[in-house]
């Protein structure tokens, strides 16, 4: 019996139930418009009059006659009077609760009564206003909790402490380890558990045991649910699949029973996996929310705790988690004997880039003018993630051309996009496109002639998101680690397109267009001094991850003024540069507005031409 018929049932007692209960009151109506009588049959019932009225009248001696009703709560007398034109009419009148002298009053004053009884009701009529209408209310309630639409989310009042993880027997979510790449050394200690998982014997014949846990840290967007969905289809297990907040609820206790009732019906289909995705959401560190010890996060945070390794020890059941944020998980979560292992799944270095665009190329037509190797050069800091909307978005762009394949144009459009954002209408010949053409070459031609800087990749006029102008540097190799000499050449050549403005233009003319360079540029010489101990203060940590000063006082007014120091360093190497190289800063600049955009090759052959390279950085 389906869900509809189950509805039409329900709604048809229902409706029975009221009618059973209109009988039941027009019986009652019946007996007070039909009653037996002589006189008052005959003449009209359609009057009424108030209790108080009525006693006028039976001390008045225009009574004639009544009949009581409904245990003597209703009554039809029968009057004549002037006002009634001297003519006996049948009025009725509704007697208050408490008027128990009435029936004395009607033998003092010889008035002619009669006290009808209750009909009786049937035994139908009993049933349905007695038994049926609540069972049908019950019965409803039940029906629309079970069936609604917040049911099938585990959200409804009956299911609010059951599970709400999406469970599969046999998961087919179309990813393998094949299509993973990038991150091989995560891809490898997942290919091992399931390797645990289809030949345990193998390890259990020199006495190791299969991982409790497994948690992947790292960045947005680097495969750690990639990771996950691939390790569901190749493992061939049941899977578990639920987010850390599908957990925490305001009504206490709903948080932990949902662990419980996973845990549980996880051991009951063992080997399985449980894959808890930003388990920082429920993992937080205890203490540092609201209510102390006893607030609905923590009370579920121990829960969890239990079920992975506490005195009931739950067997096969292995728990993959994912978060970016392992700074704010509680410690107890973390140790060994919960999750066993943490693997960090980090940004793709080159290699892991081209491979991952390899991956995400399979289906895409690219022409042959489309090298995988110069995207992978060109996108240093982009995530998997990234790298695959980069492709998407140039197919994306390939099929508004009317192209049927994806050529280097749109691919390095699509690059200028998620870099730096959507390009907007091309500016006019206007004094504002001239300065801001110095500006962006301004910034180019310091970072070119600097040893220590990235290469010229574009520099555009292009409008982009809200900058103006825009000018991309392109690093050689991957940097893991910065030296001081190129932190000094990132400043340089930050403040570089504002000193074009002051030499070019002069001091009056410098425009807002540097607010966030100097925000950069400020912000690189402070770490310099107070993370990096790269300044004439020493080699000290003088402040905490959360910007804290260690030392107060007079430290502070030290460290501002060696950060000016720096940054007036920077501002005078960038001014030498600028001016030495005049001449083909003027001629970039009018090649720029002609062209609008200017690539790395043609910048530097300008470049190399015309330019004095600068000495040495202090």
């Amino acid at each position: 019996m389906n869900r509809d018929t189950i509805q039409k049932i329900l709604i048809g007692l229902f409706v029975t139930a009221c009618i059973f209960l209109g009988i039941q009151v027009v019986d009652t109506n019946n007996v007070l418009e039909n009653a037996p009588k002589t006189e008052i049959t005959a003449a009209s019932s359609g009057s009424r009059m108030t209790y108080g009225r009525f006693l006028e009248y039976l001390e008045l001696g225009w009574v004639k006659q009544v009949d009581l009703y409904d245990n003597n709560r209703n009554a039809i007398v029968l009057a004549s009077s002037p006002e009634l034109g001297n003519r006996p009419q049948a009025i009725r009148v509704e007697i208050p609760v408490g008027a128990s002298q009435l029936i004395q009053k009607l033998k003092e004053y010889n008035i002619d009564f009669d006290a009808h009884p209750l009909p009786q009701k049937s035994l139908l009529v009993t049933i349905a206003s007695n038994l049926i209408l609540p069972l049908v209310f019950i019965a409803g309630l039940i029906f629309f909790f079970q069936n609604s639409d917040q049911s099938q989310n585990g959200m409804s009042p009956m299911n609010l402490g059951k599970s709400t993880a999406r469970y599969d027997q046999r998961p087919e979510t179309g990813i393998s380890f094949d299509d993973i790449a990038g991150i091989d050394e995560a891809k490898a200690e997942f290919e091992e558990i399931v390797s645990f998982l289809k030949e345990p014997e193998r390890y259990t014949l020199v006495g190791a045991k299969i991982p409790k846990g497994v948690l992947l840290i790292g960045p947005p967007g680097t495969g750690k649910t990639l990771l996950a969905k691939a390790i569901a289809s190749e493992a061939n297990v049941p899977f578990y699949n639920v987010a850390g907040s599908e957990f925490v609820e305001m009504f206490i206790g709903i948080g932990a029973a949902r662990i419980r009732d996973l845990f549980k019906k996880a051991s009951e289909n063992t080997p399985c996996i449980v894959f808890i995705d930003e388990i920082d959401a429920v993992g937080r560190e205890r203490g540092s929310g609201v209510g102390g010890g006893n607030d609905e996060r923590e009370q579920t945070l121990n829960q969890l705790l239990t079920e992975m390794d506490g005195f009931k020890e739950n067997k096969g059941v292995i728990v993959v988690g994912a978060t970016n944020r392992v700074d704010i998980l509680d410690a107890a979560l973390l140790r060994p004997g919960r999750f066993d292992r943490q693997i960090t799944v980090g940004l793709p270095d080159r290699l892991g880039r081209l491979g991952i665009l390899k991956v995400h190329a399979r289906n895409k037509p690219l022409d042959k003018d489309v090298s995988l190797i110069q995207i992978a050069n060109r996108t240093p800091g982009f995530s998997g993630a990234d790298l695959a909307n980069l492709l998407n978005e140039s197919a994306i762009l390939a099929t508004r051309y009317k192209k049927n394949v994806i050529t280097k144009n749109e691919v390095n459009e699509a690059v200028d996009r998620i870099i730096g954002g959507i390009a907007g209408s091309a500016m006019e010949d206007t004094k504002n496109k001239k300065l801001i053409a110095y500006h962006e070459v301004g910034h180019a031609i310091i970072g070119s002639l600097l040893q220590n800087h990235d290469s010229v990749e574009k520099v555009t006029l292009i409008p982009r998101g809200s900058a103006k102008g825009l000018t991309w540097f392109a690093p050689d190799e991957d940097q893991m680690l910065i030296s001081r000499a190129q932190l000094l050449a990132r400043i340089t050549t930050t403040l570089g397109g504002r000193v074009a403005e002051r030499v070019i233009f002069g001091e009056t003319e410098i425009t807002t267009g540097a607010s966030s360079d100097l925000q950069t540029v400020t912000r690189i010489a402070r770490q310099m001094v107070t993370r990096y101990g790269m300044s004439i203060l020493g080699p000290i940590a003088l402040e905490t991850d959360n910007n804290e000063l260690i030392f107060k006082g007079e430290m502070s007014n030290r460290i501002d003024a060696e950060v000016c120091r720096i940054v007036s360093h920077c501002e005078q190497l960038a001014t030498r540069i600028i001016r030495d190289n005049r001449v083909v800063i003027d001629l970039i600049v009018e090649r720029l507005l002609d062209s609008e955009t200017l690539n790395g090759d043609e910048f530097r052959e300008l470049v190399e031409q015309y330019t004095i390279p600068p000495k040495n950085m202090a």
